[in-house]
């Protein structure tokens, strides 16, 4: 996966009570750092108005590349990679800081839907966001 396809970038802190027995970052975590970075980008990119609608991740995948480990500096890459009338996918890379350069160590995505919580059902993704996600990322429609 290429980082210069996403425009988006957040660091992601490691903190000790992440890691597991074996010294390196809990697998479980890594969704944890999806979410952290999903809502960075929704609060810096989409602006979402959560006072009117939620989103609800419908599918969720990690492909897990290279353990993390503490002190490791993580940032964290998302990217809306599809959009549709009610659902959008969403694209994670999680790349470790190197001397010169960074490394990949895992890569994800997930499948979110807009909700309303009021009727208990998937929604059009409102127009604004649409538009801001399409934008930001360059999207065709």
């Amino acid at each position: 996966m290429n980082l210069k396809n996403f425009n988006f970038k957040t660091l992601i802190p490691i903190r000790f009570c992440d890691m597991d027995a074996f010294g390196h970052v809990n697998n479980a975590l890594y969704l944890t750092y999806f979410e952290i970075a999903r809502s960075s980008y929704w609060k810096e990119v989409v602006r979402w108005d959560w006072s009117k609608l939620s989103v609800v991740i419908g599918k969720a995948e990690v492909n897990y590349l290279v353990p993390l480990k503490y002190g490791d500096v993580l940032y964290a890459y998302v990217r809306t990679s599809r959009t549709g009338k009610s659902s959008f996918d969403l694209e994670y890379v999680l790349a470790v800081a190197k001397k010169d350069s960074e490394e990949i160590v895992a890569t994800g995505k997930t499948v979110c839907i807009a909700y309303d919580h009021s009727i208990g059902k998937s929604v059009p993704i409102p127009d604004y966001q649409l538009a801001k996600m399409k934008d930001f990322e360059m999207l065709v429609t």
